[in-house]
């Protein structure tokens, strides 16, 4: 483990494989999770590129207690731009999954001049009356669930919530399913949802996808449901060099559920 010191902070990242002559890959985890979770497809893609995985700011190894406001998509952005600046390896290739790729979204649209490829694996966000024809404004349903998660987890019941927020996403009885080594990380994480649940991020809109014009690529689960596959197709159609690939058979843990899949997939479009 290494850090940079960005914005005040030093902000934790793992370096791993070789240059090769490529833009460096930097990896950006979503909800709950920290750079820890790209470690099954590390193997696969530092074969053919370098990657830096982040951990975002009060994610592992920090031991945040949720009581601060300095969680915020705004300042994991200023972070992820920051940290790529200081870099200084020229444009990168920037990949995100879940609550990360609304983040990776936002510094593309924001920094554009730091990216060369982008890649969004089922970004979190919502949707506009200009991308969403049934919008009818104020919080998501799946809101109410993360708020219901964190309320747990504020009071000390860490697994109860979890168990909540994975249930949404996943379907009912995933928690107790999940593997130990899983577990720990979302225990390790937990107090970052209450930080998230009190974080205004604005809804994506379909300006904000027609401002994104480095080739992007899109990655779903084919199980997966929900409000996810509905903000991936409404960004994809408005995204004018985006392509989308579908992993088999998987949910939206995609890369852990699949990782050689995963990982081919995103080879594929760095090469291509």
């Amino acid at each position: 483990m290494q850090s940079l010191h960005v914005n005040g902070y030093d902000m934790p990242y793992l370096d791993v494989g070789e240059d090769r002559g490529r833009p460096p890959l930097i990896c950006v985890h979503g909800s709950l999770n920290d750079f820890r979770v790209w470690g099954c497809v590390l193997g696969p893609l530092t074969q053919r590129h370098r990657v830096i995985a982040v951990s975002l700011r009060h994610f592992f190894p920090e031991r945040w207690d949720g009581l601060s406001d300095t969680y915020s998509i705004a300042q994991h952005v200023e972070d992820v731009v920051a940290f790529i600046d200081k870099l200084d390896v020229g444009p990168v290739d920037l990949m995100g999954h879940s609550r990360g790729g609304h983040i990776c979204f936002r510094v593309a649209q924001q920094r554009p001049d730091l990216l060369r490829r982008l890649i969004l694996a089922e970004p979190g966000g919502e949707l506009d009356a200009s991308l969403d024809p049934d919008y009818v404004g104020g919080p998501s349903s799946l809101l109410a669930r993360f708020t219901a998660s964190a309320e747990k987890i504020a009071a000390g019941d860490v697994d109860g919530g979890l168990a909540v927020f994975v249930d949404t996403l996943e379907g009912p009885g995933t928690w107790p399913r999940l593997p130990a080594m899983v577990k720990q990380n979302l225990r390790d994480n937990a107090y970052t949802l209450i930080g998230q649940v009190r974080d205004s991020r604005p809804p994506f809109s379909k300006a904000d996808a027609e401002a994104i014009k480095m080739p992007t690529l899109f990655i779903l689960g084919a199980r997966t449901k929900g409000l996810l596959p509905k903000v991936l197709h409404a960004l994809a159609a408005h995204v004018p060099y985006s392509k989308t690939a579908i992993i088999p058979n998987a949910t939206h843990p995609m890369f852990e559920q699949a990782p050689q899949k995963f990982s081919e997939v995103v080879l594929d479009f760095l090469a291509s």
